[in-house]
């Protein structure tokens, strides 16, 4: 927002009960704690196969869903990246953190394949990749309830190895298999001009062809998305890193915004699955 922006938190605002104090994510040690991250409703009433007996005008018994039931198995959320320093990665290992705090609700990391010969990749002195964190296919997106992809920037779009996985799911769109699943995106730019926005705005275009719910963070980080007393990445659109040089690591505050943000999805996904 610009100077006199009408979203800056009112200082008459009631302390919630959520407020913390202290170093908690992304809130200040002063009156700043009142403004603490939103917290979604968390209603814990899904489907299990717990039934109650019902009767029928035919004196007939049939089963009823218990309105007590719960989660059979958990809802998947698939942080799927690309990052070739490690700083969209960081965010990412954050965020499944804060994916996995949600009850009923597990997050699974992957990366998506590199379309860089493995001589340019040594050439750019990228670090090795995590082998614990597998490469996905574009068929295995079907399996998620939600999504979250982090990518870097070029030139104020996604990286070009994020471009080729979301051009790789045409069979997924012919079937619309990946219609009304909500889906996040984080970034990692160079600048703080770079493309924090842009980056995430650009690639919505992906999710609008498949159909897809666009969920932003919004302000709900609280008084963190408001402090100008140090450097931070990130948005309203979701969370990001500054990445410099290429030497500059992500510091606290973008990290707990990306821990708030899968905090945030489950959330969101948990509400969108219940009947």
């Amino acid at each position: 927002m610009g100077k006199g922006g009408g979203c800056v938190p009112s200082k008459k605002k009631k302390p919630s009960s959520l407020a913390t104090t202290g170093d908690g994510p992304g809130i200040d040690d002063d009156n700043d704690a009142t403004i603490a991250p939103i917290q979604i409703d968390d209603d814990q009433t899904t489907i299990d196969g717990d039934r109650t007996t019902a009767t029928n005008t035919a004196g007939t018994t049939t089963p009823a869903i218990s309105t007590a039931a719960k989660i059979s198995s958990p809802l998947k959320i698939f942080v799927v990246f690309y990052s070739m320093y490690g700083h969209v990665e960081s965010l990412a290992k954050r965020m499944k953190k804060g994916v996995d705090s949600v009850q009923g609700v597990e997050a699974t990391l992957y990366r998506v394949p590199e379309t860089l010969s493995q001589e340019v990749v040594e050439q750019m002195k990228a670090p090795v990749k995590d082998l614990e964190i597998p490469e996905i296919t574009a068929a295995e997106l079907a399996a998620a309830d939600g999504f979250l992809f982090g990518f870097p920037t070029r030139y104020g779009c996604m990286a070009a190895q994020m471009k080729a996985f979301f051009d790789s799911t045409g069979s997924l769109w012919k079937e619309q298999s990946l219609a009304g699943k909500p889906a996040g995106f984080f970034v990692s730019t160079g600048t703080q001009g770079g493309g924090q926005e842009t980056t995430a705005w650009t690639a919505i275009t992906q999710l609008v062809h498949h159909g897809m719910l666009f969920v932003p963070i919004g302000y709900t980080f609280g008084a963190g998305m408001f402090k100008m007393d140090s450097i931070r990445g990130g948005s309203p659109y979701g969370a990001g890193v500054f990445a410099g040089d290429g030497s500059r690591e992500a510091t606290e505050t973008e990290l707990a915004l990306a821990e708030h943000q899968g905090n945030y999805m489950a959330a969101i996904v948990k509400r969108l699955a219940q009947p």
